[in-house]
């Protein structure tokens, strides 16, 4: 929690330089990169901490993961922050030894945190937890938010974004980086954009525990553990779906906001499969009742 406020301090310190410093990098305030993966640290620190509150006794493991998790962010937002402060990309930015060097760093701390990150869901699962729903929340959130991780792998890759010399990666897919983007977000609003279905799939975790409240909250007294618990599963599965939607429309170049005809076709398709499987888990919690009706 020490980090999670940290990362809400820099969030306004960020925040503000959007507003007082003039300075545009790749196309958007040089500041917005900061405030963006702040306020991401911030959700992700306040969840974890959540989760480890779960543990019913302490574990070492869990205790030394955290803190390896928390370390790892200290070193993400310093190199990005540390960057702004120089005027220059953090990502994908190999236009210098130092510059490569902090890049390779930047790699090399992400690829442990998603191994840190799976470490700390194995030792959180393993805990007993009475509601199957929130179990499932959990679970689903924690795996759903590992693929977020591995979605931005192809960012890393040659794309027409790495055509510029001292670049290795690009956000964009068909476009280079730094072209128009949706307002707030700056994701490519004329090409594909990688970071949609990373931004989706890491934010899981905070998503489908929502949802398990909700459920509780709203259709506890119609729906029994059991309907809430496939719910959630059902949930789950569409939301990765729609992770890996974007992540394919991303990979083919497209814009979000402009889809070919494939895509709404898939899109349509996994929103009445969603539809159906949410019934039949209905349907399914409501046949005791109607047994004992009859």
């Amino acid at each position: 929690m020490v980090f999670v406020w940290a990362m809400a301090g820099l969030a306004v310190v960020s925040a503000v330089g959007v507003v007082v410093d003039g300075r545009v990098l790749t196309g958007v305030p040089i500041w917005l990169k900061p405030l963006k993966f702040a306020v991401s640290f911030v959700l992700y620190g306040v969840t974890l901490a959540w989760l480890l509150s779960l543990l019913r006794r302490r574990s070492r493991v869990a205790e030394w993961t955290a803190t390896l998790i928390v370390a790892l962010g200290v070193v993400e937002m310093a190199i990005v922050v540390g960057q702004v402060l120089r005027g220059t990309t953090s990502h994908y930015n190999v236009s210098s030894p130092l510059n490569a060097a902090l890049w390779m760093l930047m790699g090399v701390a992400i690829m442990v945190l998603a191994v840190a990150h799976l470490v700390l869901a194995v030792v959180v699962l393993r805990q007993p937890i009475a509601d199957r729903a929130g179990r499932y929340a959990i679970g689903l959130g924690l795996g759903l938010a590992l693929l977020g991780m591995l979605v931005a792998i192809p960012m890393v890759m040659a794309g027409d974004g790495s055509a510029a010399e001292g670049i290795a990666g690009a956000h964009s897919v068909g476009v280079v980086d730094g072209g128009p983007g949706l307002p707030l977000v700056g994701w490519s609003s004329t090409g594909g954009d990688l970071r949609i279905g990373h931004f989706v799939g890491l934010h899981a975790m905070q998503v489908l525990p929502i949802v398990a409240v909700l459920l509780g909250r709203f259709g506890g007294g119609r729906l029994d553990g059991r309907t809430r618990a496939r719910l959630l599963v059902v949930a789950g599965g569409a939301y990765g779906g729609l992770t890996l939607l974007l992540t394919w429309q991303a990979l083919r170049g497209q814009p979000l906001l402009r889809p070919d005809a494939l895509t709404l076709g898939v899109a349509a398709a996994l929103l009445v499969a969603t539809v159906a499987a949410a019934g039949l888990a209905v349907a399914r919690g409501r046949k005791p009742e109607v047994a004992l009706a009859a």
